[in-house]
């Protein structure tokens, strides 16, 4: 059986890592960088070759990357809450600085549903 974890590469791993738990709670797990490799590339010992972390009860991988960033809509992060007021608190804190592209509100099917772009181009689903 596998265990989905998404990975995220990122301009600047461990400011969004801590967005991300300021505004989901959690932690960071662990951080490798390029300087602890076995053949250092000393130009960039300190960026983040690999860090896990704990958001919003979620696994994450993260890295700095060394190639320029294409934001693209094929692959949303949905997150599914318990309560409209989990929800409204997860929506509202990754909002911060990004894009609402669909306010969270109650929905046809049952619950509430909201769509947005974090400050960092990553879209959330965020379903209650």
């Amino acid at each position: 059986m596998a265990t989905l974890k998404p990975f995220l590469f990122s301009e600047d791993s461990r400011a969004q890592a801590e967005f991300y738990i300021g505004a989901l709670g959690g932690e960071i797990e662990s951080v490798m960088t390029h300087g602890e490799a076995p053949e250092p590339n000393t130009a960039m010992k300190d960026k983040v070759m690999h860090m896990c972390l704990t958001a919003g009860g979620v696994t994450l991988f993260m890295a700095d990357s060394f190639d320029s960033l294409t934001h693209g809509n094929s692959i949303n992060l949905n997150l599914q809450f318990e309560s409209g007021a989990e929800g409204r608190e997860a929506f509202d804190n990754l909002a911060a600085g990004g894009k609402v592209m669909q306010a969270l509100e109650p929905v046809f099917w049952g619950g509430m549903y909201g769509q947005l772009e974090d400050k960092y181009g990553v879209i959330w689903m965020i379903s209650c």
